[in-house]
């Protein structure tokens, strides 16, 4: 990569990642592809697992933890009567039960204690940290891991599908939710246990109808029309703030907002706000106080010529 000719690139790519490759790996095909400075994606998906991992290039890195804590669906083929050391069908099976005869109202009845706020185990096998190390690292290395319970939401989670020991389910979820996890736990709650054999990730807040490429077709698209065209598939950094109340600027509030100084707008205290300039391009992230004056955050690299 040290060959490259790295420019500079601002936007976000609908990517739709491919199975058997990691998001981190998914994230370096694109940026070498666009040749960008920098890269980050927004919140890793299972090397198993496809459909979209939003990556952000340039000044949209710096809101990739936005869109990290928005809220997302899945789509999840489950085996049950297997549980594997990774909740999923890339591990080692661990124990095998017999699957009893299921019908569409003991599976839903066994899913509803999985709604709203709930307590969930993360997978040994994830890129959690203990210790400032990978728990996946940990794990690798046959260490005893305790990974403790945390507090996740469960949105809404619908059965699609019940053929015989294979279910497959639809899931919309806060961030920080494992749908292995919840396969795992839902095995258990049917008395045979499950792991996940397929996952595709549907949509990210605020992608709700993603427009996803694939990186052949991002290929494609880069030998056929060049960076040009590549260029023309991005979607602008203001996208990812779509979720986030917007104020809008005059050309004197955008000049002292760029300088760091706080400005006076009415409305009600917001932790994070999309300030825009005059022309409703988006300048940064801002946050109003209790005194009615609106402060700068994080700026992208164009507020100052606003």
């Amino acid at each position: 990569m040290g060959r490259i000719a790295w420019r500079p690139v601002d936007g976000i790519v609908l990517l739709d990642k491919p199975a058997g490759m990691s998001s981190n790996a998914a994230l370096q095909a694109v940026r070498r592809l666009y040749r960008a400075e920098k890269g980050g994606h927004t919140g890793a998906l299972d090397p198993l697992a496809t459909g979209l991992l939003p990556i952000c290039l340039g000044e949209a890195t710096k809101i990739a933890g936005l869109l990290l804590a928005g809220r997302k669906a899945y789509e999840a083929g489950v085996v049950l009567g297997a549980t594997t050391d990774t909740d999923d069908a890339d591990g080692q099976v661990l124990r095998t039960r017999p699957v009893p005869a299921l019908d569409r109202a003991t599976v839903g009845a066994a899913l509803r204690p999985f709604l709203g706020r709930i307590r969930q185990r993360p997978p040994i096998y994830s890129a959690l940290k203990q210790g400032g190390e990978p728990l996946y690292a940990k794990a690798r290395r046959g260490e005893a891991i305790e990974v403790p319970e945390r507090e996740v939401e469960v949105e809404a989670i619908e059965l699609l599908a019940l053929e015989g020991g294979h279910l497959r389910l639809a899931v919309t979820c806060g961030s920080g939710t494992y749908i292995r996890s919840l396969a795992r736990d839902l095995g258990e709650a049917l008395g045979c246990g499950a792991h996940i054999a397929s996952l595709r990730r549907t949509w990210v807040e605020p992608f709700d109808r993603p427009d996803m490429a694939t990186l052949d077709q991002l290929e494609a698209l880069a030998a056929a029309g060049g960076e040009a065209a590549l260029d023309a598939r991005l979607l602008p950094v203001d996208a990812g703030l779509a979720r986030f109340p917007a104020v809008s600027l005059d050309a004197t509030q955008a000049a002292q907002v760029a300088r760091g100084q706080p400005v006076p707008v009415a409305g009600p205290v917001e932790t994070t706000l999309n300030l825009r300039g005059p022309g409703g391009r988006s300048l940064g992230l801002g946050r109003r106080d209790e005194d009615g004056k609106v402060w700068p955050r994080r700026l992208f690299r164009w507020a100052g010529a606003a």
